[in-house]
């Protein structure tokens, strides 16, 4: 690595998937105010919604949006307030 081009605290960081427990060891230089054992040693941790383990396009799993429940549900609000005829 080049000299001075990093931040004073680049470290290694151990990152938590909160959907699926996995965890990640990078460096980084984001602030954490945790830590955690990871492989016998002692990390900063910090939480993550989504990552590799958990998202669709890494996992081949899909998840399906009710879409066709909201447009029924819009459709009903309307006809009850009265701002479009019904067909």
């Amino acid at each position: 690595m080049k000299k001075e081009i990093h931040p004073d605290n680049f470290r290694p960081v151990v990152f938590e998937d909160t959907t699926t427990g996995a965890k990640f060891l990078i460096s980084s230089a984001v602030v954490t105010k945790e830590t955690t054992n990871f492989e016998g040693k002692e990390y900063p941790l910090y939480h993550v919604e989504i990552s590799s383990a958990s998202h669709p396009f890494y996992t081949n799993t899909e998840t399906l949006i009710d879409s066709a429940g909201r447009v029924e549900k819009f459709k009903n609000r309307a006809l009850k307030s009265g701002a479009t005829k019904a067909k």
